[in-house]
């Protein structure tokens, strides 16, 4: 769950729960944060359509390394 905290130790609350939910849990917070990393591509790319096309490569670069 640390890894997923981005390597804060759980709060102390985590200690009531079993091996099982912390790994239910552990996954949900994997799985949302996929989510909102495929959102923000997303937003990012619909951005990019507002751009004119010939500058869209360059800015792609810039914005995206």
């Amino acid at each position: 769950m640390a890894a997923e905290l981005g390597g804060a130790p759980p709060p102390g609350s985590f200690r009531g729960l079993d091996a099982g939910d912390v790994a239910r849990l552990a996954e949900a917070v994997r799985a949302e944060r996929a989510r909102q990393a495929d959102g923000l591509n997303e937003a990012a790319e619909e951005a990019l359509r507002l751009v004119p096309a010939l500058a869209r490569g360059a800015v792609r670069k810039v914005l995206f390394r």
